[in-house]
């Protein structure tokens, strides 16, 4: 297998590093959805750790690592949902500066609870360009360390420990997996989860579920070079960025197959979570079980049981897709 620029020492790394500071959230199974896709399911609740997303563990991973004298000068990045909440918490948990910035469209509900953990939010213009220029002049006036929401080492080996944890809670449970399937928007949990998993076991197999409305990774997959995302249009508004320059030779090499499903895949099974397995997640959650109940997943020969990550449960319910 290719070298890759995280190794699964990090991620082994990673786990000591933040060991304590988020939680270990709970596998959990469902017969109906068992008998709904053929095969065992086992879902990694990643909606129940610490700002509801499986973002805080790259966060903590991050910030821990930074030396006392960059750290005093805080952190900077930009994002508008759950990495924003995520560095701001991990800032605070160090005692350090957290500058957020944040598009001026970002829901007002996300800048309160980013201002709640005690960072600095600077408004932007809704534009990739404004938001890299924005935390580009922040860091010159701060000092502040740049952490990249996914396209960064630390962060992709922190977002790889909730797929150590799943293997460690199925072998405690007696039971093995055949595969593990991750969403993907920009790569960094896809891109951690594919090196814990084959870290772990040179047999387990990788598999990506994408919106069709956001397919960059499948089609650059396909295509076998970087292909970058454009006009985005899909429910699940986790997954709208591109592949970062770090993430995307760790899904080249390492993902068998990502599999593409459509909003309306997304919605049916983001209703069967909430109501068959009681899991309130988040549309950028659903893709997972969108795909395993996807034909193209159904034709893959020789898998008895699934892990599937659930990224995050931070959803307006003001505002349901039902």
């Amino acid at each position: 297998m290719p070298e890759s620029s995280v190794r699964f020492e990090d991620v082994l790394s990673a786990a000591e590093a933040i060991r304590g500071a988020v939680h270990r959230t709970p596998v959990m199974t469902c017969r109906t959805l068992d008998a709904l896709s053929g095969r065992r399911l086992f879902f990694k609740c990643e909606q129940f750790q610490k700002v509801g997303a499986f973002k805080f563990r790259g966060a903590f991973n991050a910030v821990s690592r930074l030396p006392d004298e960059a750290a005093a000068a805080g952190v900077v990045t930009h994002s508008s949902g759950n990495h924003a909440q995520a560095l701001a918490l991990a800032a605070k948990m160090r005692g350090i500066p957290a500058f957020i910035v944040m598009p001026r469209t970002a829901s007002p509900v996300k800048q309160a609870a980013v201002l709640d953990y005690g960072a600095e939010v600077v408004l932007c213009e809704p534009t990739l360009v404004a938001r890299e220029s924005t935390a580009s002049e922040v860091q010159q006036r701060t000092g502040a360390t740049f952490i990249h929401p996914y396209d960064h080492p630390h962060i992709i080996a922190g977002q790889g420990t909730a797929t150590l944890e799943l293997i460690e809670q199925i072998a405690e449970l007696g039971e093995s997996l055949s595969a593990v399937v991750a969403p993907v928007g920009g790569g960094g949990l896809l891109s951690g989860t594919a090196i814990a998993a084959h870290g772990l076991s040179d047999g387990m197999r990788v598999f990506a579920a994408e919106p069709a409305g956001a397919d960059d990774a499948a089609r650059s997959k396909s295509a076998g070079e970087f292909i970058p995302q454009t006009a985005p249009n899909t429910i699940a508004d986790g997954l709208l960025t591109s592949l970062g320059q770090l993430t995307w030779p760790i899904i080249r090499d390492q993902v068998e197959q990502i599999i593409t499903v459509s909003d309306e895949q997304i919605i049916a099974a983001m209703r069967l979570l909430w109501e068959r397995a009681k899991l309130l997640i988040e549309p950028s959650s659903a893709v997972v079980l969108a795909a395993v109940l996807d034909d193209q997943f159904r034709s893959v020969v020789d898998i008895e049981s699934v892990g599937l990550i659930l990224s995050g449960g931070n959803v307006n319910l003001d505002r349901l897709p039902w």
